[in-house]
């Protein structure tokens, strides 16, 4: 099967095992994810621009940000989920096939022929949600949630027209209600995305690994 080629783009590899049924392939669903991350930066960048334009604008917009941003991250996870169905089909044919074909090495998994018949014959979503999420969170979404929750925090300390807590404050809700519950939703997306975990998906760079060839510089 020849890979489709976009012009808009590199092809990555990933459409070489699309299944052939008009569906989207790995390298469409990539672009997808990018087009959902754009769109969080520029709205973030928004909501930033906007609650420190002037001192009247509420604070609060910027914890409505946290919602936007939740909302993309759902979105992605879910997008992220359907893409790594094709990766990871990639990453089986590079190690079982491309690898081992430069080296003469024996394929790592001896039953990856059935493994990836199977996985043509009824294609299945390999991690969970939860796990999605935790990828996604550690990509990019956790530094924006910093960021926007950071510039909130300095919104109400030192642009203010009162002092905190009372500068924290929504409506009826006091202001140390609305800051330990920013605090404790924060916490909560960095124990998800860093919580000890057995992870799914196959042959993903979650660390910085660089490669030692023996050489100094």
């Amino acid at each position: 099967m020849t890979p489709r080629r976009y012009p808009d783009g590199p092809d990555t590899g990933l459409d070489a095992v699309s299944d052939g049924n008009g569906a989207p392939g790995g390298s469409t669903r990539l672009r997808r994810l990018d087009r959902t991350t754009n769109w969080a930066v520029i709205v973030l960048a928004a909501v930033l621009t906007w609650a420190f334009s002037g001192e009247g604008n509420p604070h609060y917009l910027l914890l409505i940000g946290n919602l936007v941003l939740a909302t993309f991250l759902t979105i992605e996870a879910r997008r992220y989920r359907a893409y790594d169905i094709w990766r990871s089909r990639v990453r089986t044919l590079q190690e079982a096939v491309w690898a081992a074909g430069l080296d003469g090495s024996e394929p790592p998994d001896p039953e990856w022929r059935r493994r990836l018949a199977d996985d043509y014959r009824t294609p299945a979503v390999k991690i969970t949600m939860e796990e999605a999420v935790a990828h996604r969170l550690r990509r990019i979404y956790l530094p924006l949630l910093v960021i926007l929750n950071a510039a909130w925090v300095v919104r109400v300390t030192a642009f203010g027209g009162a002092r905190w807590p009372r500068s924290a404050s929504i409506g009826m809700l006091s202001g140390v209600t609305v800051t330990a519950a920013v605090g404790v939703a924060l916490l909560a997306a960095i124990a998800l995305a860093f919580r000890p975990r057995t992870w799914h998906v196959h042959a993903e760079l979650r660390t910085e690994e660089l490669r030692n060839d023996g050489s100094t510089e």
